[in-house]
């Protein structure tokens, strides 16, 4: 029995880009090529982003005589493994999809009963991430069999392939996921291109810090970062998008709860700022932190539920923190430093760093306060001095 001990997956929230925000069905081998090389060319794999993920729509709509699943003849002509050499040879790595039910959500091939045949389909075309949605779900089965089930299957294909369970945070997922194998897990429903949707998924996230750590990561969903309505499907762009404000501070939200950062718009042709905020190496920082400890929320006292910092304890002793304002009035956050361990006595206070201004602040005891504008954030990291 070999127990050679494998590199690690998903020691912290995997970052990439992933093809369903933008594109749905109308994919081809042409666009996964073009989305590799603008991850390279815009600076996007320098700053951190490895997967180029291929969601639904990518197979015939039925299985082979063996059984086997089958790429579709005109979007990949080429086969799969054509492509993920292209991906390979970027220097990056290759992610598919499929589903826990018979079907994918789209009406393809599902994996149920399937599960270590399509698992060593994957690692011979040279995939090297998978994720793993819920649609058509046999209603006796229960969710976590179905992913323990490909958890097995994927750990014994013969490479390494990185989990990433999509079942929508149902059937207290929590509970059971990180035992499933899972390096990322999906726990809320679809995200829009608006605001609201941003908010609510962030807001719906905030009891379960706990859940997730290295290795098993809570995934809020893609980003829309960028996207501005660019959507070929009328449900994810909503009412024509956010501002870049909003995506400014949709981004530091995902990047301080430790979501795994998966791109959802065309990278072919992002606008300087999108780039700015997807690049934006202090705030990913945050998010890439060995320990990947969450965030506790602290409120705003006389504005709490539209006024928050989140806070959380970094490996090198600093604290990340990340203001919001959801409400759309300008308002103040007053972050007492008494909150978070560090209270006066201790003499000691917090040197302030601006993560997205790139910037020192200088030296704060007791608090820290500032105005922040509707929708916007402030993330700072700040280091424990000595109180002068």
């Amino acid at each position: 029995m070999s127990t050679k001990t494998k590199k690690p997956l998903g020691l912290t929230p995997p970052m990439g880009w992933n093809s369903w925000n933008t594109f749905t069905w109308n994919i081809s081998e042409e666009l996964i090529k073009e989305a590799a090389d603008a991850i390279v060319e815009n600076g996007l794999k320098d700053a951190g982003y490895e997967y180029v993920v291929i969601d639904d729509c990518w197979s015939e709509k039925a299985r082979d005589k063996k059984g086997n699943l089958v790429p579709d003849h005109n979007k990949f002509p080429n086969g799969m493994k054509a492509v993920a050499d292209y991906v390979h040879s970027k220097g990056l790595k290759f992610g598919m999809y499929s589903c826990a039910g018979t079907h994918t959500c789209s009406g393809h091939p599902g994996s149920f009963e399937h599960e270590f045949q399509d698992a060593e389909t994957f690692a011979s075309w040279g995939v090297d991430f998978l994720k793993y949605d819920y649609c058509y779900k046999p209603v006796q089965i229960p969710g976590e069999v179905l992913y323990k089930r490909m958890g097995a299957a994927l750990r014994n294909c013969g490479r390494d392939i990185l989990f990433s369970a999509c079942n929508w945070g149902c059937d207290n997922v929590y509970n059971w996921i990180k035992q499933s194998g899972a390096q990322m897990y999906r726990s809320t429903g679809d995200i829009q291109d608006s605001w609201e949707s941003i908010k609510t998924l962030c807001l719906s996230q905030l009891d379960k810090e706990c859940y997730a750590g290295p290795f098993c990561h809570n995934d809020i969903d893609m980003l829309v970062v960028g996207m501005h309505g660019g959507s070929n499907n009328e449900f994810i762009k909503s009412v024509g998008g956010c501002t870049d404000t909003e995506y400014k501070s949709h981004f530091s939200m995902w990047a301080i709860m430790n979501s795994p950062l998966m791109i959802g718009c065309d990278i072919r042709n992002m606008t300087e700022e999108t780039k700015k905020i997807l690049t934006n190496k202090d705030v990913i920082a945050l998010n890439q932190d060995i320990e990947c400890r969450g965030p506790y929320c602290i409120r705003q006292w006389n504005n709490p539920e539209n006024v928050m910092a989140f806070v959380k304890p970094l490996s090198n002793g600093d604290y990340g923190i990340a203001m919001f304002n959801f409400s759309d009035k300008r308002s103040e956050m007053s972050l007492q430093f008494w909150d978070i361990g560090l209270s006066a006595a201790a003499g000691r206070g917090l040197s302030m760093y601006d993560c997205w201004e790139h910037k020192e602040l200088g030296t704060f005891t007791e608090r820290f306060v500032t105005e922040i504008e509707p929708h916007d954030c402030v993330v700072l990291r700040g280091r424990v001095v000595k109180a002068k």
